[in-house]
């Protein structure tokens, strides 16, 4: 797959254009990502393109019945899971997959983050709400699905999709501020004492949960928190860190789609976007060092590339091949530079 006409324009201003998603470049890049799935055209249409509402909308309507979020509602069960099972498929650990790299993607909670993501209307689901709260249990403790459970990765999914879904989820509302670490962000081994400091993979999913939330059901409450997580990662400008100023890893260069529970620099910024245009503050000056990692990782063609994905079964493939040029990955990256570039502007 190949952008067509993309290719990096040669003559720049040394001040301003350097830095700056110019129009020419979103035009020449748009046209390819609006020929996709209309879990992504609706989101190219309203961040990109500046569609009218009536437009995106209609195409954010197909999520449920047309392309990836039809085949994925295709595969959910009659009590309301998919695969039988929470985080893993019914059985995954008494089989010969549970030896392989990485793990299936396929179960209830990988799906249903999926397709929230991907803006399905929450009606399309009918009663799953109320079928998990009846027949699904977490593989730890055989715990209620809609009460969470001990990893925070995992409670924030399940935060951000009962919101969506209009579970109660109070008990999780209230697990968060909790099990905050003492710098700020949380992390996924803290449960189980091995960790006292935060993790920038487990922070970030805490945060998109939370943000998540409030977002949905107008709920303040978790706002605090938020800002005080979002500040753990704001500290240490996104990749690097708190102790050193080293770089935290590779891990956060290496852009992915889906990310699933991965971090990176474009999937915090992604973050931080959705928070400021939610609190209706600016974007935070020491995002800058993430941004420009970004804009570094544009190839030649216009796109940017589709890094290491995770290794596990899969309904079917979302995005590309590794190195091949990824359209969501274009889309998040473009996205996030257009909000940026439009801040410093003004």
């Amino acid at each position: 797959m190949t952008v067509a006409g993309a290719t990096q324009t040669g003559c720049r201003s040394r001040i301003r254009a350097v830095t700056m998603v110019r129009m020419t470049d979103l035009d020449r890049v748009v046209p390819w990502l609006l020929d996709s799935d209309p879990s992504l055209r609706w989101q190219v249409e309203r961040d990109l393109a500046d569609a009218p509402p009536t437009v995106w909308q209609a195409t954010r309507r197909r999520v449920a019945t047309e392309g990836n979020g039809a085949r994925l509602l295709a595969q959910q069960g009659e009590d309301g899971q998919w695969e039988g099972g929470a985080y893993f498929p019914a059985g995954f650990f008494d089989s010969p997959e549970a030896a392989a790299p990485g793990q299936p993607w396929t179960a209830t909670t990988w799906t249903l983050k999926d397709l929230r993501e991907w803006g399905a209307d929450a009606a399309a689901l009918g009663d799953t709400a109320e079928r998990l709260r009846r027949n699904s249990r977490w593989e730890y403790d055989d715990l209620p699905y809609w009460d969470g459970e001990i990893d925070v990765c995992i409670n924030a999914y399940t935060l951000a999709t009962g919101a969506w879904l209009g579970a109660d989820v109070a008990r999780l509302v209230a697990w968060f501020p909790e099990h905050q670490l003492a710098d700020g962000g949380w992390n996924c081994e803290a449960e189980e004492g091995r960790s006292t400091r935060g993790s920038f993979h487990s922070t970030l999913n805490a945060l998109r949960g939370m943000l998540a939330w409030e977002q949905t059901t107008g709920d303040a409450d978790l706002r605090a928190s938020r800002h005080r997580g979002e500040e753990y990662l704001l500290a240490r400008r996104l990749a690097f860190r708190a102790s050193t100023g080293e770089p935290v890893g590779d891990f956060v260069t290496d852009l992915v789609y889906p990310g699933r529970h991965r971090y990176s620099v474009l999937a915090a910024l992604d973050h931080f976007r959705a928070a400021s245009l939610h609190d209706g503050t600016p974007p935070d000056p020491r995002l800058a060092d993430a941004v420009a990692i970004v804009r570094r990782a544009r190839r030649d063609d216009g796109a940017w590339h589709q890094g290491t994905p995770l290794a596990g079964r899969v309904w079917f493939e979302i995005d590309v091949a590794a190195g091949e040029p990824s359209p969501w990955l274009t889309f998040l990256a473009l996205r996030v530079l257009r909000w940026w570039d439009a801040a410093a502007a003004r």
